[in-house]
């Protein structure tokens, strides 16, 4: 367990400085959009009313107001979110294969530590699984911020309504995507995201195994996995199964999670053990 410990706490260190830039950035674009969006609509706003010589109830009835999912919906805020999530994927990658890259590669003094070659694969999808609910708790934290600021910064009158965080996710904007407003939605969601971080696991560790070969191994296993997780939407869409409650649509989904899950990790499991040698 010490050893699991320490080499989490080894690949949080190694990716730290560039996860805290992703932060700062994150923080600082959408509070900047924040202040844009929110400046440019009261502008425009204005010069509308100037040109049309409308009146504020005039203005809001002819174009109406503005709430916090024209914040959030805006690149300013959508475009951090998406940089961290290329990032992560990007980085679920590098995390194996830069231990690899160099002349004295860093992957044999990994793999030649004296512990189950079982912990180097859960540490490195426990660092994913930490950054990526680390990314998710800093933008619920910073969400009440953004949103009072926005408040503070639109007058009263063109509010079209105030919203708070729940209200916010529940609307139908990439936030209600990223954080889904649910406890079971969000189990789902990030239960199919673990499973993908062990399947890309073990096809990377195809290629590792097998060079070559392994590509097509690798590439192959992760279609199987993605299809079969699948298999039960093509089922329902050629009504070749009954139609199903939904409760039974869950249970089939978790079964084949479960099962997905747990032969990717047997599976990577003996290839780092058995085949990929130093």
């Amino acid at each position: 367990m010490k050893s699991y410990v320490r080499l989490v706490n080894f690949e949080i260190n190694r990716f730290i400085k560039i996860y805290v830039s992703l932060l700062v950035i994150t923080l600082l674009s959408q509070f900047i959009g924040v202040i844009v969006t929110s400046s440019s609509f009261i502008n425009r706003a204005h010069e509308v009313m100037f040109e049309q010589n409308l009146s504020e109830s005039a203005y809001l009835h002819k174009f109406g107001g503005i709430d916090f999912t024209g914040i959030s919906s805006t690149l300013w805020f959508i475009g951090p979110i998406a940089l961290c999530i290329v990032a992560l994927i990007f980085y679920s990658f590098m995390i194996w294969y830069r231990d690899w890259f160099g002349k004295n590669t860093f992957a044999y003094r990994l793999l030649m530590l004296p512990t189950a070659r079982i912990s180097l694969y859960f540490s490195k999808a426990s660092a994913i699984l930490l950054f990526t609910f680390g990314l998710l708790a800093f933008q619920i934290l910073i969400l009440p911020l953004e949103n009072a600021l926005f408040e503070s910064l639109i007058p009263e009158t063109f509010l079209k309504m105030r919203m708070d965080v729940s209200a916010i996710l529940q609307s139908k904007s990439i936030l209600g995507i990223i954080i889904p407003p649910y406890f079971s939605d969000f189990l789902i969601s990030y239960g199919i995201g673990i499973m993908f971080v062990f399947v890309l696991f073990t096809s990377i560790l195809f290629e590792r195994s097998f060079r070559l070969k392994g590509i097509v191994l690798g590439i192959l296993y992760f279609i199987a996995a993605v299809l079969l997780f699948l298999s039960p939407l093509f089922a329902m869409a050629n009504e070749t199964v009954p139609d199903l409650y939904p409760e039974e649509i869950f249970a089939i989904f978790l079964v084949l999670g479960i099962l997905i899950t747990g032969a990717s990790i047997a599976i990577g499991n003996w290839l780092i053990s058995k085949r990929v040698l130093v």
